[in-house]
């Protein structure tokens, strides 16, 4: 089984290709052709695999798409993203967020709380703008112009004295967090809290929802805004690996 399944994920590997050859998957499994043929044979049979006729090379079958759409149709973002979510917080000692788009605003779809630290004051099923959050950033950052406009179109009114309120630098700071992976809104919606997200992918690679992790300015310094970072990117990232992203 383990053998078979080596197979597999070989030409899995190799899905945007085209296939692989008999003797490309013999050579790379260090197998003879008539064991790769053999493993491959019950793959074959229920569509995990095909070949086609001309070149005799393999690909994925239908049975892997149907294998797919049913592990997708089986999770949802809230589920895919618990554990990473309750890491974080355990991780970052703040409070986790999880967000979807709602332009040109965000809706707060899960919270983690850290019982030890400060309130948000954050409520699930609330919104907030796009613009002035770091979830509403990080998922701004990947979604299409249209949005974008749509979010400057309803008006980007000051809430803090650190709110970006020009769409010209707001376009530049959607740049900056393409480049690094992750947003920052540093007292930009609350005065005494910052917060670091990242976006989450679907399986079609299109930005779906945003973590984060926020807390007061004493505890989330600008060195820490740093060390977060990479590691609130790194956890969205799973999270979106999870949603069957390719990114």
């Amino acid at each position: 089984m383990r053998r078979a399944l080596a197979v597999l994920e070989q030409v899995r590997d190799h899905a945007a290709a085209e296939g692989l050859s008999l003797t490309e998957l013999a050579d790379t499994l260090g197998l003879s052709k008539s064991t790769v043929l053999r493993l491959a044979q019950p793959l074959l049979d229920t569509g995990l695999l095909s070949r086609d006729r001309r070149h005799g090379h393999f690909r994925l079958g239908p049975g892997a798409l149907a294998l797919g759409q049913a592990y997708l149709a089986g999770i949802d973002l809230r589920t895919a993203a618990a554990e990473e979510a309750h890491r974080l917080m355990r991780e970052a000692g703040g409070t986790v967020h999880l967000c979807v788009p709602d332009a040109p605003h965000i809706v707060y779809i899960d919270k983690v709380e850290n019982e030890t630290a400060v309130r948000m004051a954050s409520r699930i099923g609330s919104r907030a703008p796009m613009y002035c959050t770091a979830v509403g950033k990080a998922m701004l950052a990947w979604l299409p112009e249209d949005v974008f406009a749509q979010v400057v179109d309803a008006g980007l009114p000051t809430v803090t004295t650190r709110t970006l309120t020009d769409p010209g630098l707001l376009r530049t700071e959607l740049a900056r967090i393409r480049n690094r992976g992750y947003s920052v809104d540093d007292r930009e919606n609350e005065p005494e809290v910052r917060c670091v997200a990242a976006p989450i992918f679907d399986h079609n690679d299109v930005v779906v929802g945003a973590l984060s992790v926020s807390g007061l300015t004493s505890r989330v310094t600008a060195a820490r805004v740093r060390e977060l970072g990479p590691a609130v990117a790194a956890a969205a990232l799973r999270v979106s690996r999870t949603l069957g992203a390719t990114r």
